[in-house]
């Protein structure tokens, strides 16, 4: 692992990936209460997440901070 990015927590984690984890560890309802966002309380699905993540930066470090919360914590 290069310098760059030894100290980086995310790095090779594809946002897939972590909203996929997340979802099973904590369920749609309960990452809806952690991060009030639309797209985890009304249909959600993976893809419209993952849509919705990609275009809203500040939504994406929220989802982030609990992945990395979640991940301290097992």
């Amino acid at each position: 692992m290069s310098d760059m990015h030894k100290n980086n927590p995310l790095h090779g984690i594809t946002l897939k990936i972590l909203l996929n984890e997340l979802v099973e560890h904590y369920g749609w309802e309960t990452l809806s209460e952690f991060v009030n966002i639309n797209c985890f309380q009304s249909n959600p699905s993976i893809n419209s997440c993952l849509k919705f993540l990609r275009k809203t930066p500040w939504a994406r470090e929220k989802v982030e901070k609990v992945y990395l919360t979640m991940k301290r914590n097992k």
